[in-house]
């Protein structure tokens, strides 16, 4: 008999990023709805000890390290069973103009957002392909796909304040991997899709423009919940159809 919708139960999550803002609302959600997730954070405070399985929460982990990434999917198949669920929150914003950013900042944004989404990915591909069954969701943004919400050429400032290139860059790498994997295993009946946020209401986004909050057509910016809804939607059961998907939750900022 098949699950009720909306109902995770029997399913093993992983949520990188997981401590922050959309990640631990996402976990909460997951877990209220039955599913076991492990939440995974480069900003935790904890770890685990080398032989033992045991997972705390959260786990302590660095999306750009491999060895660190794919030993974490290994102890969760140990400990509570092979993951079916990704979902790649985990990211960092980056402001200013493309003239002065430095090197080392767009590294450190590539190497998050997008090898950090790849290596985790990689990782849970195989466990997904032998069960014949998995979802990854990942977390794009509209930045990738309008070339940024700043308009310099009407207010300067806005640069400093709304993602910059390395962060839109990331993110439309993002959006191209997600079609790429999800035509790779859609055989094995594994789906790969993204979901493409605009502006979300948190402590990453306090001093997001308030000229550009007027922009958003619905009035508002997103929420946790807007976010949590639409991934949810493409981590079910039901979304078994949908792959290579970037859907848009951005109040209508972009519409195509």
């Amino acid at each position: 008999m098949n699950a009720p919708r909306g109902d995770f139960s029997g399913r093993i999550a992983l949520v990188t990023g997981g401590a922050g803002a959309i990640g631990a609302h996402l976990v909460a959600t997951l877990r209220s709805r039955g599913a076991k997730v492990v939440a995974a954070d480069g900003s935790a405070a904890t770890g685990w000890a080398q032989a033992d399985v045991r997972l705390p929460d959260p786990v302590r982990l660095d999306v750009t390290e491999r060895v660190a990434v794919f030993g974490l999917v290994e102890r969760i198949a140990a400990s509570i069973g092979p993951v079916d669920l990704l979902v790649n929150v985990a990211g960092v914003v980056s402001f200013g103009p493309a003239e002065t950013l430095a090197e080392a900042e767009w590294d450190r944004v590539i190497d998050i957002n997008l090898k950090g989404s790849f290596l985790a990915c990689q990782a849970v591909l195989p466990g997904m392909k032998r069960a014949g069954f998995g979802r990854i969701v990942n977390i794009g943004s509209v930045v990738g796909k309008n070339s940024g919400n700043a308009r310099p050429w009407v207010d300067a400032s806005e640069q400093q304040r709304a993602g910059n290139v390395a962060y839109g860059v990331s993110k439309a790498g993002v959006h191209a991997m997600t079609g790429f994997l999800a035509k790779e295993v859609a055989a094995f009946g594994v789906t790969v899709n993204a979901v493409a946020p605009g502006p979300v209401a948190t402590p990453m986004t306090t001093h997001f423009p308030a000229a550009l909050k007027a922009l958003i057509p619905v009035g508002r910016m997103a929420t946790a919940d807007d976010v949590t809804a639409a991934i949810l939607f493409l981590a079910s059961r039901d979304a078994g159809f949908i792959t290579g998907e970037i859907l848009d939750v951005n109040g209508g900022m972009s519409c195509d």
